[in-house]
């Protein structure tokens, strides 16, 4: 059966709700807050949840915050695939979201920004596994040489997912330069992938994805309420959005990531995984917090409802 390698970064959000930002130096009193597990966690639990078994391939802290972390992923049923834990804690991130749906992330770094050529071989690659790989992992200096020698060392049916996140913006660094051939899934918001390409339309920006990325890579490109876009082989498709009230967008990518990658492994055609990835970011966004994403019942019901 297939499974999920996701070799990114579980952290611990401080997740904060507020009318607006202050301005530097002013002062603002927050309407919630609460320490959810966040940052890969969402993606991973979004999988989980959607019937895909996930692995979790990162380090994990000793401390508070490793413990929350580690407890969030046994609640959900993903596999902890590194077993003995960091001196040091995993991190946090301080998540912010404004009543327009805004948000605003400041992270520290902590266990899971370390990773060894050990720690990924305590679990073995299947043939029809996805791997996930995070553009925040190539930020770390402590990770991204061990991670990246043994994603490109992975047998080429093990199909490799790449989400560049907020922080990468080009094509030119040497470990995206390395990396870019050996993608075989790529899934970003509409703003990463024009930031990443210098594209000013979306369509511009699927063009030169597809320049960069191999032959018969799929790409899909969020587009928040719209829906998304999914591009393979020059062929582009348009996936329209639900409609919804949208209360907090925190962790609606990574809800639609999860449940995309999760209907391809259960043999759904792109198409109808960005359907489903779809309504799983409309349910998501309808939720206060991070790892908002619906279960695969939740997903039936919202498409039944709206297509029949």
């Amino acid at each position: 059966m297939p499974r999920l390698l996701h070799t990114g970064q579980v952290m611990v959000d401080l997740v904060m709700s507020v009318d607006t930002l202050p301005n530097s130096g002013g002062d603002v009193l927050a309407q919630s807050a609460s320490f959810e597990a966040g940052g890969g966690f969402n993606v991973m639990a979004a999988a989980q949840r959607n019937g895909l078994p996930v692995v979790y391939l990162g380090r994990h802290g000793k401390g508070r915050f490793g413990d929350l972390a580690r407890e969030a992923m046994t609640a959900e049923g993903i596999q902890i695939g590194i077993a003995s834990s960091a001196e040091q804690d995993t991190g946090l991130c301080v998540a912010l979201t404004e009543a327009t749906t805004e948000r605003t992330f400041i992270s520290w770094i902590g266990a899971e920004g370390e990773l060894s050529k050990d720690d990924l071989a305590s679990v073995a690659a299947h043939a029809d596994d996805y791997v996930y790989v995070s553009g925040y992992s190539l930020l770390h200096d402590g990770k991204v040489q061990a991670l990246l020698d043994w994603v490109l060392a992975l047998p080429p049916e093990i199909k490799v997912v790449f989400d560049p996140g907020p922080l990468v913006d080009s094509p030119d660094s040497k470990w995206m330069a390395a990396l870019l051939p050996r993608i075989d899934i790529w899934t970003s918001n509409s703003v990463e992938a024009l930031r990443f390409t210098g594209a000013e339309q979306i369509a511009g920006a699927l063009v030169k994805l597809g320049e960069y990325l191999p032959t018969g890579a799929l790409m899909v490109v969020r587009d928040g309420p719209q829906g998304c876009w999914i591009c393979q082989q020059q062929h582009c498709l348009h996936v329209p959005g639900f409609k919804v009230v949208a209360v907090d967008s925190n962790g609606a990518g990574d809800a639609h990531a999860g449940v995309f990658i999760a209907g391809l492994a259960s043999g759904l055609t792109a198409t109808q995984a960005a359907r489903r990835a779809n309504a799983a970011a409309a349910l998501a966004v309808m939720r206060w917090g991070p790892a908002t994403s619906p279960g695969a019942a939740e997903v039936d019901a919202l498409i039944e409802r709206v297509i029949g």
